[in-house]
């Protein structure tokens, strides 16, 4: 098993094979739990930790079990989600919220998933919301109960009481302004609705009433607007003692669901049944009464009245009721199937807005549409609808797309839905639920567009539904939608990750084996978690080795890859940078060979959503110790580069390509932070009259950067500009996986081209692929290359340039190679019109690049 890692700094004065000592690891930093005054609380079944008892803490990462441990310690203003599945739990709410906080308990469910209890009881609070619950009833016993509370709302329930259960739901106690909203209550035993002697203030409105209707007895300044009430030969409306001030309006009431012949007893089959005491200030219009089940449409202070005429006549009230077939159909949701209005109904754009109660939305929290085939008879927009739901047009879907956000931070994103009504309506409105890559939780909301803000750079989706049926039925969407997102660098002092001679990052001083590999774990950088680095940049060593192969370096748990990292033959030390995304906690190393080698990794810095822009440039030579009056660099001797007439103020790192040529004598070369003292970690291994390059990002101190030659002889030394990182710049970093993307071997990314060779002074165009990703609108542009450039089998001794396609070709290279040799060598190179590719050799040669990453641009 791995040793967890060290973050080591280098010692100064040591060459490569010198050992470091590892410094003592930091104990981590205590879980503190989640302060449950947050204003969201989570339930969850799925996610909550396992144990006995509990040890969820309502946050996120460890929500609780169950819906009671949340309702004990939620206070006002909080929001308790409640994620879906089957609690077997009836829900006790003891606690209140204020007037202008109230505490809501909220059913996340999506497409067919339910939120089911089996039961829910209220009791002595107030300012209290239950939003979107599934109450399947228990035997003998009412759903849902509601005692002695006030300013309490039920909103999207679903209540089917149990066998033999006297109510679905009772209002009972001293209760004041208690709503049920946007539901769906289906009881057989008795009334779907109670509500006692006591009770004041309540309304039923935008619901749906099945089997049994609404009994309240004793219960003055009752509201009943906009529901069904689809009775089996059974009263629909019923006001029972002293309940007067009640209105009713909007409703349609049929009292023989079935459509069997008609109902035995017509008084007991009455759509509206209002008591003598109750009758004063109580009105009722607007509503809609099915005659075909031979019910009586009123019964009315102690009257009956066997016709719709016959009341109006009598008593003026009802002056735009309508007896006729409403015509409705069940939707099919399962256990939240709802009743609909078909083609045709006279319900449609009739009814009265300003009816006391009316809501902004229908039971499926819809807007009102005008069904361009009915007229518009009703008050206000005069096309809302009778009853709970209203009906509407086949829904335009629109793409979802995922944008980066503009203005916003480099991880921040956008994604946008739409579903529209083709009918006029009194405002769009549609229900969606979100749900971005690393979220445990959907969200659900009326806005058609949602923001987050990611962890990591790389690929960021969004999985998007969209509904008109509150997701009673099967929603459209769900196909992930993915943007690329990017990150800024982070230089750091360069730090030893690995070096398996020691050891350091493995347990035992080892060399990898043939054909073998290790991961490398990571917790944490410069006080910044693991979960939130997109990638690192390593100066990766071999060294020791004992045949030809070559490293590859790649994210763990990706499976590998084809793309290579360092080439070497036997006895060879040889550096390369290294891009590589961090997963699963740890970066993951393959040795492809036949011998034995070891490893060196430096840590240079890493990618994040806070650090440093970057900006590339066509590569620029800003060094060349062979030209004009220049000298070598001197055995042990360093020498300042300044950058400052290139970089602009307040350059944190630059990005260079550091070749070293005609050293006279054996040893590595070091590039490091300008006024720093020389590091143990080299950038360059040379031999004497080797001609070697390796990219190199360093950190920047005043505009300038130092050169150490750590050897006995003189060497000559070219240094090209690629970039810099600045807070000011732009640029931000994709890591991708490695992915070889040119082959000149077998034609990969030449198309037209065959598997032949670079001919001597041949320039080949090529482009830096996207990822193959749903991106909507688009993925963003690469605008630089972030890679491996490889030489493979030349005829002759040259170099190979890689720079942005349609510019002048520059005199920098990225590969010096010898007849025979296979050399590579990390490239940052910016994007034009493509990557051009030029074999500066009097020989052919094969090549072959592969991309860690690229630079995107801010979004716009």
């Amino acid at each position: 098993m791995l040793a967890r890692l060290a973050l080591v700094p280098l010692l100064a004065g040591a060459g490569l094979v010198g050992p470091a000592a590892p410094a003592a690891v930091a104990a981590p930093a205590p879980v503190t739990a989640t302060d449950t005054s947050a204003g969201e609380l989570y339930v969850s079944q799925t996610w909550c930790p396992a144990g006995t008892p509990a040890t969820g803490d309502g946050s996120a990462a460890k929500p609780f079990c169950t819906i009671s441990e949340a309702a004990a310690v939620a206070g006002p203003g909080q929001t308790v989600l409640v994620e879906s599945g089957d609690y077997r739990e009836t829900v006790k709410f003891t606690r209140s919220g204020t007037e202008a906080a109230p505490i809501t308990f909220r059913a996340v469910s999506v497409s067919w998933q339910r939120t089911q209890v089996q039961g829910l009881v209220v009791t002595d609070v107030h300012d209290v919301v239950v939003e979107g619950f599934v109450v399947s009833g228990v035997s003998y016993v009412d759903g849902v109960v509601v005692k002695d509370s006030s300013r309490v709302r039920l909103d999207k329930l679903s209540v089917r009481g149990g066998p033999y259960a006297p109510t679905a739901l009772r209002i009972s106690g001293a209760s004041d302004n208690v709503t049920l909203s946007r539901s769906f209550l289906r009881n057989s035993a008795g009334p779907s609705v109670t509500v006692e002697s006591g009770v004041t203030g309540t309304v039923v409105t935008a619901s749906q009433l099945d089997v049994s209707g609404l009994v309240a007895t004793d219960a003055p300044g009752l509201t009943v607007t906009g529901n069904t009430v689809n009775t089996q030969c059974r009263r629909g409306i019923e006001l029972a003692g002293a309940s007067p001030g009640a209105s009713i309006r909007n409703n349609i009431v049929v009292t023989d669901r079935l459509r069997q012949p008609t109902c035995p007893n017509s008084v007991a089959a009455t759509a509206v049944t209002v008591s003598p005491e109750s009758a004063p200030q109580t009105s009722t219009d607007h509503n809609l009464i099915d005659p075909l089940g031979g019910g009586l449409p009123y019964v009315w202070a102690g009257t009956q009245y066997p016709t719709l005429a016959s009341f109006v006549e009598t008593t003026g009230q009802a002056t735009h009721d309508i007896a006729a077939d409403p015509k409705l159909s069940w939707a099919p949701g399962g256990n939240r199937s709802y009743l609909q209005l078909d083609v045709g109904s006279p319900a449609r754009d009739s009814a009265d807005a300003g009816a006391r109660g009316a809501l902004d939305t229908d039971m499926l929290d819809n807007s009102y549409a005008d069904d361009p085939a009915a007229p518009n008879t009703g008050t206000g927009s005069g096309y809302r609808d009778r009853g709970a739901v209203e009906a509407q047009g086949t829904p335009i879907q629109d793409p979802v797309r995922l944008e980066r956000k503009v203005g916003g931070g480099p991880f921040d994103i956008i994604a946008r839905a739409g579903l529209h009504s083709p009918w006029p309506v009194e405002r769009e409105r549609a229900t969606y639920a979100y749900k971005f890559a690393g979220e445990r939780y959907w969200r659900v909301t009326d806005s058609a567009t949602a923001e987050h803000t990611a962890r990591r750079a790389g690929s960021a989706c969004v999985e998007v539904l969209t509904s008109q049926s509150d997701f009673r039925l099967i929603s459209t969407g769900g196909e992930p939608v993915c943007t690329q997102i990017g990150a800024r660098y982070v230089p750091v002092a360069p730090t030893r990750l690995l070096d398996t001679r020691i050891p350091i990052g493995v347990e035992h001083a080892a060399p990898v084996v043939a054909n073998g590999g290790l991961s490398l774990p990571i917790e944490s950088i410069a006080g910044v978690s693991v979960a939130d680095i997109s990638a690192v940049v390593l100066n990766v060593t071999v060294t020791q080795p004992t045949a030809a192969g070559f490293i590859t370096v790649y994210p763990t748990g990706s499976g590998g890859s084809n793309a290579s990292n360092v080439n070497f033959v036997a006895k060879e030390t040889v550096p390369n940078q290294v891009t590589v995304p961090v997963v699963n906690g740890s970066v993951s190393f393959h040795h492809t060979g036949q011998g034995t080698v070891h490893l060196v990794a430096d840590l240079q810095g890493f990618y994040a959503e806070s650090g440093s822009g970057f900006a590339p440039v066509s590569p620029v030579r800003v060094l060349d110790t062979r030209e004009g009056a220049g000298t070598p660099l001197p055995g042990n001797g360093t020498r300042p580069l300044d950058l400052s007439g290139r970089l602009p103020a307040g350059a944190t790192a630059a990005v260079l390509n550091v070749t070293v040529t005609r050293p006279a004598a054996n040893g590595v070369l070091k590039v490091f932070p300008y006024g720093s003292v020389v590091p143990t970690a080299s950038n360059l291994n040379f031999v004497t009259g080797q001609t070697i390059p390796n990219l190199v990002t360093v950190p920047v101190v005043d505009g300038r950067v130092s050169i150490h030659n750590q050897s006995s002889g003189t060497t000559h030394v070219v240094a090209d500009l690629a970039g810099w990182f600045s807070p000011d710049a732009t640029q931000t970093f994709v890591p991708t996986e490695p992915t070889r993307i040119v082959d000149t071997r077998n034609g990969t990314g030449l198309p037209d081209r065959g598997s032949v060779p670079l001919a001597a002074r041949e320039t080949a165009r090529f482009q830096p692929f996207l990822p193959q990703e749903n991106c909507l609108p688009a993925c963003p542009a690469p605008t630089a290359l972030v890679g491996n450039v490889t030489v493979t089998g030349p005829t002759a001794p040259g170099v190979l340039i890689a720079y942005p396609g349609g510019t002048q070709r520059p005199t920098a290279s990225n590969v010096n190679f010898v007849t025979g040799e296979t050399g590579s060598n990390a490239a940052v190179v910016a994007v034009d019109s493509g990557i051009e590719l030029y074999n500066s050799s009097a020989g052919t040669t094969h090549a072959i690049v592969d991309r860690f990453g690229y630079f995107i641009g801010p979004a716009s």
